[in-house]
């Protein structure tokens, strides 16, 4: 049984290519800066993967979707939710290792900024107003076998 907190998704298998791809065409921006910012299509798909595995995990905990993928001029909300009478704001990070560090590391101070000016935004732009807004950080690691894991941290800041 795993921890407290620690979903294995025993849905459907949602399969990850393991083939090396190609990165996209750098923007002009990142052809003037010599960066590398062009994100390769195998670490979209392993992001897509890991909010849809969140996204699942929230709702098979009652949670219900707002929004997936919220966007504005100052960035993407990744999940917007409703849990009874409050609003979730939803990070989801996923790595495929843990030699950038684990997923929750990735949320810093510069990235809770962000998502609360977005989530300010979002709130202003309509018309439901909750009793409380939180923020959580979901965090998915693929599994070279077996079950991906999934760990939900509630009022992560």
């Amino acid at each position: 049984m795993p921890p407290a907190g620690v979903y294995h998704c025993q849905g459907p298998a949602i399969a990850l290519s393991t083939t090396t791809l190609r990165p996209q065409a750098r923007t002009r921006r990142d052809a003037r800066s010599g960066s590398v910012a062009a994100m390769t299509r195998q670490r979209q798909a392993v992001g897509a993967y890991g909010e849809r595995l969140a996204e699942r995990y929230l709702t098979d905990q009652g949670l219900v979707v707002l929004a997936r993928n919220w966007r504005c001029a100052d960035g993407e909300v990744d999940l917007i939710l409703r849990d009874g009478e409050d609003v979730v704001f939803c990070e989801v990070k996923t790595r495929r290792g843990d030699s950038y560090g684990t997923p929750c590391e990735a949320v810093g101070p510069t990235k809770v900024r962000r998502l609360r000016r977005l989530a300010a935004r979002w709130l202003a732009q309509g018309a439901l107003r909750p009793r409380e807004v939180r923020f959580d950080v979901v965090a998915v690691a693929p599994q070279p076998r077996g079950a991906s894991r999934v760990e939900h941290i509630r009022a992560a800041f």
